[in-house]
């Protein structure tokens, strides 16, 4: 989630769960109906295309087949039939979940390279407005920067807003894997920003993994940027509700049963992406090891131990962070439940000294970042705790998760 000044927000937040009826009447109408309508996108089309394609005469498997079936069916090829694959639906195969980590790399600087050439055009197209035309040209450079050849894009949807994963390290072999999970305000445009660039998720990922590696250069490590939902925009009604959060916990799990290898993950979830690992705790693959969320507004949950995670549970918030006086209830279906860094929910609190209000708890030199960093390769005996007992530590030797003890 970005950084709002605090008190418009708070009374935003405030009016939408006064008035909480009138929302869930409009939810219950063709209002939510009307809003979710669109024709087939780009991707569509593409797992289309795939879903009636042949490869040397046999059909291919469904494009939203299981990640387990994917890998097994890329694994049957040979590098000439993968990259072909990747040249024919490059959309589909960039988005594929269980497909080769390299290969979907391959793939989506095909479709990245297309979706700029689309744009390109559009710059000059008289049918759009002076502002359609400007538009289309930032995306344009967009992505282009994302085609730069040290990028490592995981994930790539041009439709809408868009969407989009980037990979920091080598996902193959790195023996532990960060997931950072952004807030409201999550698109293609605002993926990387110039001011406060530790306030997007290239930056958040970006100086995680740098973080990590410094915390312990002999741990192989990746973190991955995961901007592939469609997040809120701005404190408004999808804010207040969880309907995103379910749409992105249904993602989020599908792309942690895709990953290569074996190696323990950690969730890294900001504002409202704590809301999205909260709703998708229940379905985590088991190597998920830990969750750490940060300026949360809730998990829709009233404890850790509901969120039914073999996962260890973290908790920060900074001491400046507005989103400590949003309410923390849930009511007809707004809210998020309780707060996680309250003794009563039962997460591990840490320090989040010099977090820097709502969107800096990835600065370089803050508690927040160091103790992401070292959750993310494995020491969590260095971590800081937010009070000087250190019960964030406590149990640490057992590995006994929070929400389980």
């Amino acid at each position: 989630m970005t950084s709002f000044d605090a008190s418009p927000q708070l009374n935003v937040w405030r009016a939408l769960l006064a008035l909480a009826v009138v929302f869930v009447m409009l939810a219950t109408t063709g209002w939510t109906a009307v809003r979710g309508h669109r024709g087939t996108t780009a991707l569509q089309a593409s797992q289309t295309a795939w879903d009636h394609g042949h490869l040397h005469g046999h059909r291919l498997p469904d494009a939203d087949a299981s990640p387990d079936l994917l890998r097994r069916f890329f694994g049957s090829l040979g590098a000439q039939d993968r990259a072909r694959l990747a040249r024919r639906y490059p959309l589909a195969v960039g988005n594929m979940d269980g497909a080769p980590v390299g290969l979907r790399y391959q793939a989506n600087r095909i479709a990245l390279r297309q979706a700029c050439r689309a744009e390109q055009a559009r710059t000059h197209d008289s049918r759009l407005s002076p502002a359609g035309q400007q538009d289309a040209g930032r995306r344009m450079q967009r992505y282009t920067s994302l085609m730069a050849k040290d990028r490592q894009i995981l994930a790539f949807d041009p439709e809408g807003s868009g969407r989009v994963a980037e990979v920091f390290g080598d996902l193959r072999r790195a023996e532990r894997v960060s997931v950072v999970v952004p807030g409201v305000d999550t698109d293609l445009i605002t993926f990387r920003k110039t001011y406060r660039p530790y306030s997007a998720p290239f930056g958040m990922a970006k100086s995680l993994y740098a973080a990590e590696r410094e915390a312990d250069p002999s741990t192989r490590t990746a973190v991955i940027a995961w901007a592939d939902y469609t997040s809120p925009s701005g404190l408004g009604v999808d804010a207040a509700t969880a309907m995103r959060a379910t749409e992105g916990a249904v993602r989020l799990n599908k792309l942690l049963r895709g990953l290569p290898g074996d190696s323990s993950v950690s969730l890294f979830c900001h504002s409202y992406g704590s809301v999205v690992c909260g709703v998708a705790a229940r379905a985590l693959p088991r190597r998920v090891s830990d969750i750490a969320v940060a300026a949360s507004p809730g998990m829709r949950v009233q404890s850790a131990s509901h969120l039914h995670t073999s996962a260890r549970v973290w908790a920060m918030r900074d001491a400046t962070d507005w989103i400590q006086d949003v309410p923390y209830l849930e009511l007809g279906g707004l809210g998020h439940g309780a707060d996680p860094v309250s003794p009563a929910f039962g997460a591990r609190v840490l320090s989040a000294q010099g977090a820097k209000g709502h969107a800096g708890y990835f600065e370089p030199g803050t508690d927040s970042l160091a103790n992401f960093a070292e959750i993310g390769v494995g020491a969590y005996g260095s971590v800081r705790c937010a009070h000087d007992d250190d019960g964030c530590r406590a149990d640490l030797s057992g590995a006994t998760p929070a929400g389980r003890a």
